[in-house]
């Protein structure tokens, strides 16, 4: 093949490739560095399109129901920070909690990079939905932290909530530097109870929009949504976990 044409061929196979895919390698690295030192749970695979990914189920002795908790950009399920306290706290609580792995890219993407994959998270989102339902879990609550809080507003603007009784968003609307969101959380539509929590040392942007996210949580009308600060915490509550296990937990606990 002449030089010119395969420079010509592999300029239209840049056009044809995706802007941004999941890292679906850095995926399979965190995989494999957390499965053998899960302390308690259990290791689960589900099945979103062709593409298998991991998730932590930990079973409570007397279930009120099962949450799904998503981590922040860039981690996984046993995250020490967010994930970890919740999903072994909440079990301890009475919760059965479902762990799940999150689309990622590499370590230096941006916010504006990451809103190109969160159609990634939906099928995600729907098997875990699916397995919390098939393990006899009637309510289902989703639980979100900062990245996973975009990826799952992004799947109820798409008209994709379903079998969900309950969400609760953590660090709602932290986004990089020059990099705004482009449109409100659709809040307004979720009838079902909210909670919005976030600590106390928070990203600006997080709180700066507080006051407009708790409009839009009153105006969709549920009494037991709730808005809530966490003192002495930052963006990844750290060190602050049981804190933030303490809010969780008694707001769960009282739908």
């Amino acid at each position: 093949m002449r030089p010119i044409l395969i420079v010509i061929v592999f300029i239209l196979g840049l056009f044809s490739m995706p802007a941004n895919a999941a890292d679906i390698e850095r995926e399979k690295r965190l995989a494999s560095e957390i499965v053998d030192s899960i302390m308690d749970g259990d290791a689960e695979y589900l099945l979103a399109g062709e593409h298998q990914f991991l998730a932590i189920y930990t079973e409570a002795e007397d279930p009120r129901g099962g949450v799904i908790i998503m981590h922040g950009r860039g981690f996984h399920p046993d995250w020490i920070d967010v994930a970890n306290p919740l999903r072994a706290g909440l079990a301890e609580a009475g919760w059965n909690t479902l762990s799940i792995q999150m689309p990622v890219l590499d370590k230096e993407a941006k916010y504006y990079d990451y809103v190109e994959i969160f159609p990634d998270a939906y099928p995600r989102i729907d098997a875990a939905i699916d397995f919390l339902k098939e393990k006899g879990n009637e309510k289902v609550i989703l639980i979100a932290h900062s990245c996973s809080v975009h990826m799952t507003m992004a799947w109820v603007d798409a008209g994709r909530i379903r079998d969900v009784d309950g969400y609760i968003g953590i660090g709602m609307g932290a986004v990089d530097y020059q990099q705004p969101m482009q449109k409100p959380f659709p809040l307004e539509q979720l009838k079902i109870p909210v909670l919005d929590v976030f600590g106390e040392d928070e990203y600006p942007a997080v709180i700066k929009g507080a006051p407009a996210r708790l409009a839009a949580i009153q105006k969709a009308g549920n009494p037991k949504s709730k808005q809530i600060t966490v003192p002495d915490a930052n963006h990844y509550f750290t060190d602050r976990g049981q804190a933030l296990l303490d809010v969780v937990a008694r707001w769960l606990n009282d739908l």
